[in-house]
């Protein structure tokens, strides 16, 4: 069943947010420390102050409800997401999946780009922003997939592209394996490190040097994906109660992971940041968001002997996404038709280079037969 929905956060709890901001306990930092040890203190101090005197929910909100927004009960589970139908009569049906920490509003740039091709469906996961949580112990791509096809379908979408970044791309990529036939093409902008296509054959010099590059990236960047996917309820205990805490976690993944020169707003706002952050503290979703990663550990982007996906597959490579294997590691377990090596932006391509992304992927889905 699908009803509409519409976002109406209390005001007592938008009174509650500000009120725990303004008591904030802020923490020492070693004087000139910057990022280098997680979160820079000044930064997010002026951050937390723009958000209690300057960042108004309300803008969001309104932006939000100014889409068609649907809750669609599917397997008791309540699955939230924006739909655009497009007045072209050969618009193509393309369903979009965010990852963590973004949500569905990372998409919002690219939205009237891509209306005169794609009749868009653009979900929250399961556990993220507005959706539900499952009552399945464990979720992860398969189940998320499954979700997702029986959305599209109750939409009256039988053949459908899809999209992925993040976790999104594995997402998209189990759908892609699930439902070949139903899919007419699958754009990704990431893959999981996980993956491990179907095959015999030993790792080449390429290969070896990619294990190498993740495995140093991890031992720098990777500890919230540890955490996660091991321990993500003890951690969630502080981010749901503090939202400086939360928005520290989240945003320090925004500057890592993006194109920025060492400068964040570089490559966002200060109100696309807290937007994205206040949707994960109304909704209180932090638990049920990290808690995929566990899921996923137990069941990893590794390809069995029939899960080649055949479907035709584009890429789009940005030049400071986190690692990502290269082509002919990839195309192992992908039917890789078409390939761009990006000119700039970074992991949240939607938000940081909107025009960019969209204009390859409607170049993508121009290429491929439908």
């Amino acid at each position: 069943m699908i009803k509409k929905f519409n976002v109406n956060i209390p005001q007592s709890e938008i009174d509650d947010l500000n009120e725990r901001i303004k008591n904030t306990r802020w923490p020492n930092e070693t004087p000139d420390s910057d990022w280098k040890f997680g979160t820079s203190l000044p930064y997010l101090k002026k951050l937390a102050e723009y958000w209690l005197k300057e960042f108004d929910w309300r803008k969001i909100e309104k932006r939000i409800n100014a889409y068609p927004n649907f809750i669609f009960e599917v397997d008791k589970t309540k699955i939230h997401f924006v739909h655009i139908k497009s007045s072209n009569p050969n618009a193509i049906p393309l369903l979009i999946t965010h990852g963590w920490p973004g949500s569905f509003l990372e998409m919002f740039k690219i939205i009237p780009l891509l209306t005169d091709n794609f009749h868009l469906v653009i979900p929250s996961i399961i556990g993220f922003g507005f959706s539900g949580t499952s009552e399945k112990k464990m979720v992860d791509y398969d189940y998320v997939a499954e979700l997702w096809h029986k959305l599209m379908i109750q939409l009256g979408y039988s053949r459908y592209g899809l999209q992925g970044g993040d976790l999104g791309a594995g997402i998209s990529i189990r759908l892609a394996q699930q439902q070949p036939k139903s899919i007419i093409g699958l754009h990704l902008n990431y893959i999981s490190d996980s993956y491990r296509p179907y095959s015999k054959e030993s790792f080449n010099n390429d290969n070896q040097e990619f294990l190498e590059r993740l495995n140093d990236w991890n031992n720098k960047e990777g500890a919230y994906g540890m955490i996660h996917s091991t321990k993500p309820l003890s951690l969630a205990y502080g981010l749901n109660d503090s939202p400086i805490g939360l928005c520290a976690w989240i945003i320090e993944k925004f500057k890592a992971w993006s194109d920025n020169d060492g400068t964040i707003e570089k490559s966002f706002t200060k109100e696309e940041l807290l937007a994205n952050v206040s949707l994960y503290w109304f909704t209180q979703s932090i638990y049920s968001s990290i808690k995929i990663y566990y899921g996923i550990r137990l069941n990893p982007l590794v390809f069995r002997e029939n899960d080649f996906v055949g479907v035709p597959v584009g890429f789009a490579k940005f030049p400071k996404e986190i690692p990502v294997p290269p082509r002919e590691y990839i195309e192992k377990g992908f039917n890789i038709v078409y390939w761009s090596n990006m000119e700039k932006g970074g992991h949240f391509a939607a938000m940081e280079q909107p025009k960019l992304f969209a204009d390859d992927l409607q170049f993508f889905f121009k290429t491929i037969e439908v």
